[in-house]
């Protein structure tokens, strides 16, 4: 059966290239170049409204902040709002993590924002790749009810960590869905498609550059750029899996 894709966005553009393109999700998301932060309610709305009824579902990236995935009491109590407030903003589901002191998975605050989210679809993120042990990892997110967990096999792209996927779907047993994602290119889909994943998440993305030469914060890459979601190289992603299937 054909892969379902799913795009990281951070914006209603980036839901119509999406649809475009025949994705069954995508990620919302902001701030892709630090790993995804929480997108605002106003950015929620306007993607559910782009994707229509029909389009693809909108699972939002819930993560208050960048760095590390072990958080205090006060940034708990930040995500479970967010998982709430994404819900009422007409999101299908979340995408959440977090870990403890020694960076096994917080089975606790996992199900602390999974209760939150009331029955909606729940996304294990990247936390995954962090962890010890991607395979006990795994097993926590299936035991505490989870849908899917995004990985890249452990490895900083998911074409390094082809081997690790493998082991993550057998381990999975169809009982939870595992989604390849991380600096997906069509350059190496067909591969990661072959380690038997449930999905491939990729965000296409391009960057826009404008040098006003003035600093406006304090990241190394200066000022004046920003990540769009780019068409073509979404829709080259879906025709090399096309073309793997019909070899």
């Amino acid at each position: 059966m054909p892969l379902d894709l799913e795009v990281a966005v951070q914006n209603a553009a980036g839901m119509r290239v999406a649809r475009e393109i025949g994705a069954a999700r995508v990620e919302l998301t902001q701030a892709l170049s630090l790993g995804g932060l929480t997108p605002s309610r106003g950015t929620i709305e306007l993607a559910r409204e782009a994707g229509g009824e029909d389009g693809p579902e909108v699972h939002v990236l819930i993560r208050p902040r960048a760095g590390d995935f072990h958080y205090d009491r006060d940034e708990f109590a930040v995500m479970e709002r967010d998982v709430r407030d994404a819900l009422a903003a007409g999101a299908h589901g979340v995408v959440i993590g977090c870990q403890d002191a020694n960076g096994e998975l917080d089975r606790d605050g996992l199900a602390r924002l999974r209760d939150a989210a009331d029955g909606a679809s729940v996304t294990l993120h990247r936390v995954i790749d962090t962890t010890p042990d991607p395979v006990a990892a795994l097993r926590i997110a299936l035991e505490i009810g989870l849908r899917r967990v995004l990985t890249s096999g452990g490895a900083s792209r998911a074409a390094d960590g082809l081997d690790v996927l493998r082991v993550l779907v057998r381990e999975a047993a169809g009982d939870i869905e595992v989604m390849a994602g991380s600096g997906i290119t069509a350059a190496h889909v067909a591969a990661i498609a072959g380690t038997g994943v449930d999905a491939v998440h990729f965000s296409a993305k391009r960057t826009v550059t404008v040098d006003g030469g003035v600093r406006l914060g304090s990241a190394s890459d200066g000022v004046g750029g920003h990540e769009v979601t780019d068409l073509d190289a979404a829709r080259s992603i879906v025709d090399a899996l096309a073309m793997s299937h019909a070899v």
